[in-house]
């Protein structure tokens, strides 16, 4: 797919096109490409299905980065890696920095900074938590759906984070790779939340009925999920703010920009 946004070429690659847990492939298409950056969003984000699959995530995950980095390296080309708030293990009491020390608690998160470990310096780490957009399947989406049934939504209230919309996401992304920005920043829209809060905000922008809506603690999960979540995973968009960069948007403004787009699509 080939795109020009605001004077910039881009060449977008599905998982259908590339495999970047195979090498020879990876050099390939970055070879013909020949790009001056890589967005590198490419991973395996199931979380159970990582920890019950921890090759899988970690060729995924951790080897898929080292391939595309050799790929990048080979043409002088820069990486933008997309990274996660699951490598923290959400025992902090306050929101995470971009300095403070992972500690993943999960095989994904782990793999997540098997990735983060194949940055050089020259490289840039984007650290976002509980992405939604228009695109594929997402919380959002998901809560929408069975508010406009009229299912009743249990959701936890004990895991606390950060809402990001995917498109505020990617521009942002594109501001860091423009002006050559390195090292790790966490970039998620303003203001922590948790599971309920959001799903309750999200029932609200639809104009549902917000008793729909019930919280319950992780440990009431039926069934329980295979791998750990963290309890805390708020991240402090600090690097962003002591560079004087502009933060992205309040997530309640995120939702009511995002609520009505999928609600019009989905007719």
């Amino acid at each position: 797919m080939l795109d020009v946004f605001e004077g910039h070429e881009l060449t977008a690659c599905d998982v259908t096109d590339l495999d970047v847990g195979d090498r020879e492939q990876v050099l390939q298409v970055v070879g013909a490409v020949r790009p001056d950056a890589v967005v590198h969003a490419a991973a395996w984000t199931d979380v159970d299905g990582c920890e019950s699959d921890p090759d899988r995530a970690l060729r995924v995950n951790a080897l898929g980065t080292r391939n595309v980095v050799a790929a990048a390296r080979l043409l002088g080309a820069r990486v933008c890696y997309v990274s996660t708030d699951y490598v923290f293990d959400g025992t902090a009491a306050r929101p995470y920095t971009e300095w403070d020390s992972p500690n993943p608690l999960s095989v994904y998160g782990r793999s997540k900074l098997g990735g983060e470990m194949e940055m050089d310096a020259e490289d840039t780490v984007v650290r976002t938590s509980w992405v939604c957009g228009r695109h594929g399947r997402n919380f959002v989406k998901t809560v929408l759906a069975k508010a406009a049934r009229g299912d009743e939504l249990r959701v936890v209230d004990d895991q606390h984070g950060c809402f990001t919309h995917a498109g505020d996401l990617a521009m942002l992304i594109r501001r860091l790779v423009v002006s050559r920005m390195a090292g790790v920043y966490h970039a998620t829209n303003q203001g922590p939340t948790t599971w309920y809060r959001l799903a309750a905000d999200i029932v609200g922008a639809a104009r549902l009925d917000a008793d729909l809506v019930q919280p319950i603690a992780t440990t009431d999960l039926d069934p329980p999920r295979t791998a750990p979540r963290p309890a805390y995973g708020v991240l402090d968009n600090a690097a962003l703010r002591l560079a004087g960069m502009p933060l992205l948007p309040d997530h309640h403004d995120a939702l009511e920009r995002l609520v009505p787009q999928l609600l019009a699509m989905a007719g």
